[in-house]
């Protein structure tokens, strides 16, 4: 096994929101799916994606025709199910892009739609995209939604009710084990093996650190998916030595904000279980529980369990809000839109400059503006000025438009950056910064940071900061 040693390619960083002593550290927990296994995402949700759609043309819907489009989507999205439309927000809950159905709103449609709209993810009206899953919900949703509009799904009222009996078809092929089967089955297929991630947890245990598995699949699927992905690197050990306590059908979110008590896996090879009293022992298997009896049966206070994982809110916001878990984000995207930065940065310089000298002129005629309308708009030397700022300015528009075009487009060519929303920080970015102390592209990337590192936050620029 390849070790990792040295800096971290820039896409493979630790990117801390909030200081992050990992030496105070003394537990961590991982979620499963997306995070310690990671799976080829187009593969995973076109097999969702067909199954929800098999499932809805068992309810007599013209589905048949539905094709899965993951290049047109991208996690840090938003349903509208108000209006059947998908958007995406800065930080403030404005909408700078949005389609309805295939078709992207205009400036003007955009504007007339949602000049009085904030989204806020507390209003049932809209539904976050946190994770890879959603993939495939958002390319059901822009289908159906002009099905919808065309008048051919007669049993469907409204776009609440058709985003409803979207995540009904999407539960469905988890809840009844088909897409799961067909994932054990060929498992080549779908999951990405990467051996490192065994020896950053060996190095976290070998550091003292107490390690949990918390993850909402079931015992029969988590003991096969992890030994494909882990035992052939384990040594002469498993995958279940690498773990002090594992947790599945954990039920998150409801895990960490409720206190159901959990049943124990009595005979691992069968499933069989039995009920459960007391505090968790080292080296079982439960199924269920609560965060709380998580806390006391390690003893370690809030601040010394960090908790790993890919769901924006199933597993990051939630633990923040309910327990104050120390938090960390896996998301995979980080990587292509890293180097697609990187790639950029040079043409990223050029805009700079260019939106530096358009402010200067932007400001220029704007005082040339104020000093005619002073001057009773009879000064021929000021208007020849404001004419020739004017052409000046056009110019530079001319010189930024493809590139500004080309910075929005980095990530996704149709929504543009994970993190951004134009000049701002887009919805995804706040959620990650509000809820995630740090966030990486993978697990394994822990191990250029070692279990003792400090993680520092960056200092935030104000507006008014010295450059």
């Amino acid at each position: 096994m390849a070790e990792q040693t040295g800096d971290a390619p820039r896409e493979r960083g630790v990117f801390a929101n909030r200081t992050l002593n990992l030496r105070s550290v003394k537990a961590i927990g991982y979620d499963m799916d997306y995070t310690l296994v990671h799976y080829d995402e187009r593969e995973w949700e076109r097999a969702a994606f067909t199954h929800a759609r098999g499932y809805l043309a068992g309810q007599g819907w013209p589905v048949d025709d539905l094709v899965f489009d993951p290049d047109s989507y991208t996690i840090g999205l938003v349903f509208d199910t108000e209006l059947g439309n998908l958007v995406k927000a800065t930080r403030f809950g404005y909408v700078i892009r949005a389609v309805h159905g295939g078709t992207p709103l205009s400036y003007s449609e955009l504007r007339s739609t949602y000049a009085d709209v904030v989204v806020d993810l507390a209003d049932d009206r809209f539904e976050f995209m946190n994770t890879l899953f959603d993939l495939s919900h958002a390319s059901l949703w822009c289908q159906l939604v002009d099905l919808f509009d065309q008048q051919r799904l007669t049993s469907v009222r409204s776009y609440q009710a058709l985003s409803a009996a979207i995540r009904d078809a999407l539960s469905e092929s988890h809840i009844a084990g088909a897409l799961k089967a067909e994932i054990l089955a060929d498992p080549e297929r779908f999951v990405h093996l990467e051996p490192e991630v065994v020896q950053t947890l060996k190095d976290q245990r070998a550091a003292g650190k107490k390690l949990l598995l918390i993850t909402n699949s079931e015992w029969s699927y988590a003991r096969q998916i992890m030994k494909y992905a882990f035992d052939p690197y384990c040594d002469e050990e498993t995958w279940r030595d690498l773990f002090d306590i594992v947790i599945v059908s954990a039920s998150k979110p409801r895990f960490f904000s409720q206190r159901p008590d959990p049943f124990r896996v009595e005979d691992e090879e069968r499933s069989l279980l039995c009920a459960h009293i007391g505090l968790l022992e080292t080296g079982r298997v439960y199924v269920g529980g609560n965060a709380r009896l998580v806390e006391e049966s390690l003893g370690h206070t809030r601040s010394e369990i960090l908790y790993v994982g890919d769901h924006l809110f199933g597993d990051v916001h939630v633990t923040k809000n309910a327990l104050r878990w120390r938090t960390a984000l896996i998301a995979r995207e980080l990587e292509s839109e890293i180097r697609g930065a990187i790639e950029f940065s040079e043409r990223h310089s050029q805009l700079g400059e260019l939106m530096e000298a358009k402010t200067v002129i932007d400001r220029s005629q704007a005082r040339i503006r104020l000093s005619l309308i002073r001057a009773g708009h009879h000064h021929r030397s000021l208007s020849d000025e404001l004419r020739a700022l004017t052409t000046h300015g056009s110019a530079l528009d001319q010189r930024i438009a493809p590139l500004a075009k080309a910075a929005s487009n980095l990530g996704n060519t149709n929504w543009g950056p994970l993190m951004r929303a134009g000049n701002d920080k887009s919805l995804y970015a706040r959620q990650v910064e509000k809820y995630a102390d740090v966030y990486t592209s993978r697990v394994s990337n822990l191990t250029y940071e070692t279990p003792f590192a400090y993680l520092r936050a960056a200092r935030v620029n104000l507006p008014h900061d010295l450059a």
